[in-house]
């Protein structure tokens, strides 16, 4: 059996080599990445492995950016620190999971899944179940060793400045995150989040006023009591997409 592993944590990358090499002599890695960027190029130049390990967060972006880009002709078998509920997510969409940390048991049922044909390829349907599900629920920040999860429903807004985004939540805590803007605007429920600008996106149930600029530019007034680590001016082509937003 061929595998191939997507893991961004070196140590966790290192700890799974190891599992499979001292208990599933009949397992072969055939490749250990760490980004979305590896994967999509090996996966597209590879022979498909039979099964694939693979973590949701990576080094740039998610795992669920590797199927927005390709079809992944190969079982997963994902790894994952998210809660139960997210757990059940994966499971409805036949996806099989290991929870972080890794156990050796867990592992030996994830394999006799693949060997006997119970892991089955997931279909881009699944996937989008899958963010759905998981990602618009809430967004796991990693700080050094710890996990700390913010629910969405508890998010002011997201901002980037040199080069990094982070998080603000209703209740004035920031945190850095490691996915740009681009993806985090790709997770969210577009009923409830709007992107200003290329810098920020804002949750509607922060905006208190929204004024007119000189130029034909909008400038948002988030309610009193929230930090204000950003600017929160409406960029000139997106007013309209914006007031149509709020109106509808």
């Amino acid at each position: 059996m061929k595998a191939l592993i997507i893991e961004d944590e070196p140590r966790a990358r290192q700890h799974m080599i190891k599992i499979l090499a001292d208990h599933f002599p009949q397992v072969e890695v055939v490749g250990a990445l760490g980004s979305v960027a590896e994967s999509v190029q090996w996966i597209s130049s590879q022979p498909a492995p039979d099964v694939i390990f693979m973590d949701v967060e990576l080094s740039d972006g998610t795992s669920f950016d590797i199927f927005t880009q390709l079809d992944i002709p190969s079982p997963i078998v994902m790894t994952t620190a998210y809660d139960q509920y997210a757990v059940q997510a994966f499971e409805v969409n036949a996806v099989d999971y290991l929870l972080k940390p890794i156990g050796l048991q867990e592992l030996q049922r994830a394999i006799s899944r693949v060997a006997s044909g119970q892991a089955v390829k997931p279909s881009n349907e699944a996937v989008r179940n899958l963010i759905d599900q998981v990602r618009k629920e809430k967004f796991l920040i990693r700080m050094n060793n710890r996990i700390v999860p913010v629910r969405t429903a508890d998010i002011a807004y997201f901002y980037s400045e040199a080069k990094n985004s982070f998080i603000v939540t209703t209740s004035g805590a920031s945190y850095v995150m490691d996915e740009s803007l681009d993806s985090i605007a790709g997770a969210l429920d577009p009923s409830a989040f709007f992107r200003i600008s290329r810098s920020c996106i804002i949750s509607e149930g922060v905006i208190d006023s929204v004024s007119r600029l000189i130029g034909g530019r909008l400038q948002v007034t988030i309610r009193r009591g929230l930090p204000e680590l950003t600017d929160f001016t409406v960029s000139r082509a997106r007013v309209d997409d914006f007031l149509s937003w709020l109106e509808r």
